[in-house]
């Protein structure tokens, strides 16, 4: 007997593959194209192979911005996920407090991220910012417009207070998920609070964890509004992370080949770096 298969579906899913392949495949053979070719203009071009690459990966601007970027992801996440998990193992599962607990963490994702670092670059200045102020008035000599270790403190700080409310949403998530059937076994077995979270908690967080790991490091480490608007990458390089970098050549400098090179390489160590994330957390799931 012959099945009758119905393609009308097709046409449901069309306007999609349309939409991505506009926001994403074509800008992408774009800069591929740029990426190999030199142009002067006019729509002149000519071959210019992998120079830019080659080019990029033996820059030592490339290598500073992509290392102060690891290292600015590296501290977001070992921050950011334990402090998010904390908050949300603190939070009420019931009664009226729920609903405040969720709005109240919901609103700094709110915020659009220009914003967020206009509301930072005014509440840090060092002379009337209410942050600059109290820091200096404590004895610590903070101005993160001249010290670079200021300006690191103050791009973390603000990093954290607005995304590490998504992470703490993300594992509550988790938690009320969880069947109290464990709970009530738990208890009849007389388990402490840290064997709960041992070896109840933390294996039914293990994939909400590996997705606030992966949106954190990508989000992290494509950060650019916020650190732009704040710092500019300054003071001097301090903080030019590898996007802000990357808009520097392509914008300011108008290297477009360079610029190009160096985005499918910084689109190709997001893709690497983000499924290392997430092999390494699942290697030991259950098939």
């Amino acid at each position: 007997m012959n099945k009758t298969v119905d393609n009308k579906g097709w046409f449901f899913v069309l306007p999609v593959v349309l939409l991505v392949a506009f926001n994403a495949i074509i800008p992408l053979m774009t800069v591929v194209n740029f990426s190999v070719q030199e142009t002067f203009g006019d729509n002149v071009f000519t071959w210019a192979g992998v120079q830019w690459f080659q080019d990029v990966l033996h820059s030592d601007r490339f290598h500073s911005a992509l290392g102060r970027q690891l290292l600015f992801t590296g501290i977001i996440l070992a921050i950011e996920i334990p402090l998010g998990l904390a908050i949300a193992l603190t939070m009420p599962r019931k009664g009226p407090w729920v609903s405040v607990c969720l709005v109240l963490m919901s609103l700094p994702l709110l915020i659009p991220w220009n914003v967020v670092g206009a509301m930072w670059n005014i509440m840090a200045l060092p002379d009337i910012g209410l942050l600059g102020k109290f820091l200096n008035a404590i004895g610590f000599e903070y101005n993160y417009t001249r010290r670079p270790i200021s300006a690191w403190f103050t791009i973390v700080l603000m990093d954290v207070w607005h995304w590490t409310s998504l992470v703490a949403l993300l594992c509550y998530a988790g938690l009320v998920s969880i069947p109290d059937a464990y709970y009530q076994a738990a208890r009849v077995d007389g388990a402490r609070s840290w064997a709960v979270f041992r070896y109840i908690q933390l294996p039914k967080l293990r994939h909400v964890l590996t997705i606030a790991v992966l949106l954190r490091f990508m989000d992290s480490f494509m950060i650019y509004t916020e650190a732009v608007v704040l710092t500019g990458g300054g003071p001097g390089s301090a903080t030019t992370f590898l996007s802000i970098d990357l808009v520097k050549t392509a914008l300011g400098q108008f290297d477009l080949g360079p610029a190009a090179a160096m985005s499918i390489i910084y689109f190709l160590i997001v893709l690497v770096l983000s499924w290392l994330f997430y092999t390494l957390m699942m290697r030991n799931e259950e098939t």
